[in-house]
């Protein structure tokens, strides 16, 4: 059964004031914001943020760079951690 069969007409009236109230703060609302309703989402030209931006690509030489400098860092990390001397803690 749906919930609504089951309420009396007082609370069948109360709900129905409410969607009144609702829709009058919507409508207030989109006159507030120039038109558009408040379920309504907003367009590319109104934000150019929510517009998909292209997708940047990244050049082979800067690929290249990218990987060089990486294996620099890997290269300068593996000769500090290979330094450190290896401790026996012993018994």
């Amino acid at each position: 059964m749906s919930v609504i069969t089951n309420l009396s007409s007082r609370q069948l009236r109360q709900a129905a004031d409410i969607k009144e109230k609702i829709s009058e703060l919507e409508q207030q609302l989109a006159d507030i914001l120039g038109g558009r309703a408040a379920g309504e989402p907003a367009k590319a030209k109104e934000s150019p943020a929510l517009a998909k931006q292209p997708k940047k690509k990244i050049s082979a030489a800067g690929i290249a760079r990218i990987k060089a400098a990486q294996k620099l860092r890997w290269a300068k990390y593996k000769q500090q951690t290979s330094a450190a001397p290896v401790t026996d803690p012993g018994k």
